[in-house]
């Protein structure tokens, strides 16, 4: 049996000789790959091909939905002018050079209680109407967006990563909601100049999606109010952002208990409505209802809109859903556990900035390994917890070394990555782009939330 790095790199290199050298589709590149990692992983051999179809739909079962509904909603949000009502009022109100500003700072607040990709879903809307109503810097609004998503999404909970970091090392998450902030905020600040020299540097011009007509931009006066323009984007905000809330609420042992069994209660209806997937179904049908509203448009005009989105979303979750299965069966081959096993029972053995660097090191090795950020940190967090890790080790709250691991989980990002793809596809991309763009931004982005981690660390250790 092969080892299950030499596995790692046949994978990673048929994706690329594959894309680079042949040009092939990336779904066709990524699931073949996939094919290949699973192959030479081990295992029954009868078990080895449907295993990446499984891995595949339940990638394609997370994300399917949303994806198309997302899709959907940024088409209706453009060709309806809704789009463009909340950047001519973000342009009024900030000005034009405050506006990637804007954009970052709602990526990062929105992504604390909000998916990543559910926040990149909503504002690219935003993103590519403010490109085109400033006549530029596209790559600069698609990387505050994603940027500040991405230090929300690694460094404060609700979000997966951070809430099981913090229930695997034993954290308070009063001390999370605390110091994840407060080195998130300069990384953000950090993340806008980067961005910006990005943008000078590349000047994409913003593509139209494959398929895409677009419409005649509508008069100021038929645009949609801001209200129902907004409302697109804020009703799944609001709901999935009740359901993180209540319940939080009814697993949090520091609330009272009336104000547990009151979340419990409320799960019962924000556990439906605050679902992704239907809260993104009802933000569609509103965007539906503005456009109809704001174009005239006859249902039957509608139905060619909306066929046309749906292809788009529908080449998406094929290759979101395709990277979702090699990073999976990349699991599979072992690559995890040999990782882990590089480390051992040693890491006791070192104190305090040491072990932030260590834990920052092992997430970073796991992010590009297997491509996941979030199993990157709850893999790393679990490393970390059974070696017994404490304040008195660290010299510092054990919140730092959470930060230092989530840190690490977002460093970089690569064709293994479904996120990756993600910001390729949706934000009409090619891979070399993507890679100037989105990978570089992460490799500015992981090291500098690392570097406040230790700065933090060292003047306000918050140690017992």
């Amino acid at each position: 049996m092969l080892h299950p790095l030499v596995i790692l790199l046949l994978g990673i290199a048929a994706i690329v000789i594959m894309i680079a050298v042949f040009r092939l589709n990336a779904f066709i590149a990524l699931i073949a790959s996939a094919m290949l990692v699973s192959l030479l992983s081990p295992g029954a051999a009868v078990e080895k091909i449907p295993r990446v179809a499984e891995a595949f739909g339940s990638s394609a079962a997370a994300i399917g939905i949303v994806i198309a509904m997302a899709a959907v909603i940024g088409r209706y949000m453009i060709d309806s002018g809704a789009a463009d009502r909340i950047v001519q009022t973000f342009l009024r109100v900030l000005g034009e050079r405050r506006a990637a500003s804007a954009l970052l700072g709602s990526g990062f607040v929105l992504s604390i209680p909000v998916f990543f990709d559910t926040v990149f879903y909503l504002l690219l809307p935003l993103a590519r109407s403010l490109a085109r109503r400033t006549g530029g810097h596209y790559v600069l609004f698609l990387l505050v967006v994603a940027g500040g998503a991405v230090i929300g999404h690694t460094l404060i909970p609700p979000t997966p990563g951070p809430l099981l970091m913090a229930e695997l090392l034993n954290i308070d998450l009063g001390m999370m909601f605390l110091i994840g902030p407060m080195i998130g905020l300069p990384t953000a600040v950090v993340t806008l100049f980067t961005a910006k020299a990005i943008d000078r540097r590349l000047n994409i011009s913003m593509r139209p999606y494959q398929g895409e007509t677009p419409l005649e931009p509508l008069a100021d006066n038929r645009l949609p109010g801001l209200g129902w323009s907004m409302a697109p984007v804020l009703l799944p905000i609001v709901l999935i952002s009740a359901n993180s809330v209540a319940e939080a609420g009814a697993t949090n042992i520091y609330v009272s208990l009336n104000l547990a069994l009151m979340c419990v209660q409320a799960r019962c209806v924000t556990s439906i409505v605050g679902n992704p997937s239907l809260a993104l179904t009802l933000s569609a049908l509103i965007a539906m209802g503005v456009l109809l509203r704001s174009r005239q448009m006859t249902f039957k005009q509608l139905s060619v809109v909306t066929e046309s989105a749906l292809k788009n979303g529908g080449t998406i979750i094929l290759i979101t859903a395709a990277g979702g299965a090699f990073g999976s069966m990349l699991r599979v081959s072992g690559l995890t556990q040999t990782i882990c096993g590089f480390v051992g029972d040693e890491t006791g053995q070192g104190v305090g900035m040491l072990v932030l660097c260590l834990g920052y090191g092992v997430a970073v090795v796991l992010k590009w390994a297997q491509g996941s950020g979030t199993v990157s940190m709850i893999t790393t967090a679990g490393m970390f917890a059974g070696m017994g890790v404490s304040s008195e080790m660290l010299g510092c709250h054990p919140a730092y070394l959470a930060m230092a691991i989530g840190s690490g989980s977002a460093t970089g990002s690569w064709l293994n990555d479904s996120g990756f793809w993600l910001f390729s596809r949706m934000g009409g991309l090619s891979e070399w782009e993507t890679i100037q763009t989105w990978t570089t931004m992460l490799l500015v982005l992981g090291p500098t939330s690392f570097c406040f981690t230790l700065l933090f660390a060292w003047l306000l250790p918050f140690s017992s």
